[in-house]
This record gives C-alpha cells, sequence and structure tokens, in this order.
C-alpha cells in the first residue's frame, strides 16, 4: 500500500494520485457525494497542510470557498467524518477551530476499485505490486555527474532535475540523453540515442520517468520514448 503520509521524496505524486483517486470515486457515486468530494477536495488543494497531515480551517472561511452557508459546512464536515475521510485531531474552542487529518488509507480503501479505471501504472504504485527490476544496473560513468540545467524549466527540464537527485548514477546512464520533442496534452514524448535506449527505458525505467514527470507537472499523465 502506498505510504499514508505526503512526505519525502515521492510526495509530490503521492498528492497527484491520492486526488485522483478521490476524483474517480466521485464519479461513480450520485450527485450528493460527488458534490461533497469535490468539496472535499477543493478544501484539501487550497488549505490542507500536507507535511504534517492538519486541515485547520473555520467553518465560515470554508462557507465562502464552497459558496454555502455555515450550517451546510457543519453538516457536510460531519458527512465526510462519517464516512471516515476525515478525523478529528483537535476540537475546536474557545475561539480556535477544529483541526483535522486527512484519512488517506481509508481514501485509498473505499476508492480501490477505481485505481484499474485510472491506469495500470497508478494501480502498480498504490497496491504496493509495481515490480523491482533486478536488471536495472546503471552503466559506469566516471567522475562527478553535473546536475542538469535549471534554467529550462519544462517538465522534462525540471523532472531531470528530479531523476539526477534520486540517484546520479542512473540518471546519467539512461535519463541524460533523452531529449523532449513534443507534449500533447498529458503526453510526454522524449527522443532517445537509439532503439534500445528507447525500449530500455521504456521497459524498465518508465514507471519512475512517469513518477518524476508527474511529480514537477500534474496534468502528465504518459511519457513516450521514441527515436
Amino acid at each position: 500500500m502506498l505510504a499514508t503520509k505526503a512526505a519525502g521524496r515521492n510526495a509530490a505524486a503521492m498528492k497527484y494520485d491520492l486526488l485522483t483517486v478521490m476524483g474517480a470515486y466521485a464519479l461513480a457515486q450520485d450527485k450528493g457525494r460527488q458534490r461533497l468530494v469535490l468539496r472535499l477536495m477543493t478544501l484539501v488543494t487550497a488549505r490542507y497542510n500536507w507535511a504534517r497531515d492538519e486541515l485547520a480551517v473555520g467553518q465560515r472561511e470554508i462557507a465562502r470557498l464552497w459558496l454555502v452557508d455555515e450550517r451546510t459546512v457543519k453538516r457536510e464536515m460531519a458527512k465526510l467524518r462519517a464516512m471516515g475521510w476525515l478525523k478529528v485531531k483537535r476540537q475546536g474552542a474557545r475561539g480556535r477551530v477544529s483541526e483535522y487529518s486527512l484519512a488517506i488509507e481509508r481514501i485509498l480503501e473505499d476508492s480501490r476499485t477505481r485505481w484499474g479505471d485510472v491506469g495500470p501504472d497508478l494501480e502498480q504504485r498504490l497496491s504496493g505490486s509495481e515490480p523491482v527490476d533486478e536488471k536495472v544496473v546503471p552503466l559506469p560513468v566516471k567522475g562527478k555527474i553535473p546536475a542538469p540545467n535549471l534554467e529550462d524549466e519544462s517538465e522534462w527540464g525540471l523532472a531531470r532535475a528530479v531523476l539526477h537527485g534520486e540517484d546520479p548514477a542512473l540518471y546519467a546512464a539512461w535519463f541524460a540523453a533523452l531529449e523532449r520533442r513534443e507534449r500533447a496534452g498529458g503526453r510526454l514524448v522524449l527522443v532517445a540515442p537509439s532503439r534500445f535506449h528507447a525500449s530500455y527505458v521504456s521497459g524498465h525505467l518508465g514507471a519512475r520517468l512517469l513518477s518524476a514527470c508527474r511529480a514537477v507537472d500534474g496534468g502528465v499523465d504518459e511519457v513516450q520514448v521514441v527515436t
């Protein structure tokens, strides 16, 4: 199972996956539940502290965000607690707002039936069954491996920096030579120096490549490596 706290190296990818499955879950529900989950997603995106697992927002502010009255906020927050998606960390008192935590494990469990509909890559990540290919061995690289130039602020330029930070040797061996060709919607197309290089990256490092791209641009849902 995916870690239940969005922190550390894969935090950005986890946030993207969690919001994705929340939306997919909502689309399979009736209109009332769809609206409830959409409201939670908006609240999480706007005010949730991922590092501290904390949502501390007053009812008046939530009402303004949701375009409803405070009575509706109270009712909807109660529904989210009843679903098990929100947990009270500290009850509000003496002018202090209530603090909530996001029950990520429960959200993932409730949305499990929709993971496969999103895609096999997401299903593998969330189920913890993403294969570990022992054949992935970085080619020997001599000397210090320079970090990519951060002046390239495209999604691939930033993703290269992420990949270098995770494993400089692996980056130098397989990712450094990839060049950006085009972006069409959610699909990013990269060019490899040879057919073997493209095939190896796609077959053995595709999930890692996609995760890095999603970490810097949530709109990327496919990375294609061609020659």
